[in-house]
């Protein structure tokens, strides 16, 4: 099966109603945008996702209309992870039943696993979706503690479709060990992509290339020094402003979503905010 590669949209979760229900019309107009717009693929139902927001039925439905809306060559990844490990393998499950092409998991949030549990969990989540391409969503800021390396190893030898891993750590000296030799890496942070590519990481899964794959796709197929720029300010100037209100904002005044709600508690943007970020578009 093939792996994910290069540049990959962590992708919004359009919503409708105030948050409360899903827009399925709007996961085939922002898989054409993004497939449009230079990137490889899509993770869906991640942080960028609000995947954690959403029910198991929820998530199955948005990975079901991602991967029904993908054009030829174009990848879907699903992040499968929750808060148990029943719900992650039944999550895996699925991608692999609809024909996803890759799942991402990250290590369970308020509970600080042990190296043991983390290994059985994540042994769990890649033997439910065997032969998919398994990788591991290392994220310490979100779950609350980093995912030791030596779990990584340990997990290498006993399921055989680990493939890599999505690192969104920052900053890059707390990438840097989980490059590893044999699995592929991908770098959450933008800012530091192009220092992650020197070192041997294989692409970029990005939440700002949910609204602007264009400059991410340059920033990772060409590494371009002025798409490194682009990226830099833009988490910078959007620093402080709630994240996936801000993405679902320029889609919508791109017209490629309808509307741009997202599930509570998370907020959408004050009018104030809605001036910064239209400038950024």
């Amino acid at each position: 099966m093939p792996k994910l590669r290069g540049a990959i949209a962590a992708a919004v979760t359009p919503l409708k109603d105030h948050g409360l229900q899903l827009d399925v019309e709007g996961l085939a107009s922002l898989t054409r945008f993004l497939a449009d717009g230079g990137v490889d693929g899509l993770l869906a139902c991640g942080t960028t996702g609000e995947g954690v927001l959403l029910s198991v039925q929820e998530r199955k439905r948005v990975a079901e209309g991602f991967v029904r809306a993908r054009p030829d060559g174009f990848l879907v990844a699903v992040h499968t992870g929750a808060q148990t490990s029943a719900d992650t393998k039944a999550l895996s499950a699925h991608a692999l039943g609809i024909g996803a092409d890759a799942v991402a998991v990250i290590a369970p949030p308020y509970y600080p696993l042990d190296e043991s549990e983390l290994l059985r969990h994540f042994v769990g989540a890649a033997s439910a979706c065997d032969p998919l391409p398994f990788y591991v969503y290392e994220f310490a800021a979100r779950s609350g503690y980093a995912v030791p390396v030596t779990a990584i190893e340990r997990l290498r030898e006993e399921v055989p479709n680990l493939a890599g891993l999505k690192v969104s750590d920052r900053p890059f000296d707390q990438v840097e060990p989980y490059l590893l030799e044999g699995l592929d890496v991908f770098i959450g942070s933008e800012p530091i992509a192009l220092q992650g590519l020197e070192r041997g990481a294989v692409g970029a899964v990005s939440g700002l290339a949910s609204a602007w794959p264009e400059t991410v796709g340059a920033l990772v197929h060409d590494r371009s020094a002025e798409a490194h720029a682009r990226v830099v300010e833009l988490r910078e100037r959007l620093a402080g402003i709630p994240f996936q209100a801000a993405l679902k904002n320029v889609l919508s005044a791109r017209d490629v979503l309808l509307h741009d709600d997202v599930r509570s508690p998370l907020r959408g943007l004050t009018d104030d905010e809605r001036v910064l970020v239209s400038a950024l578009s």
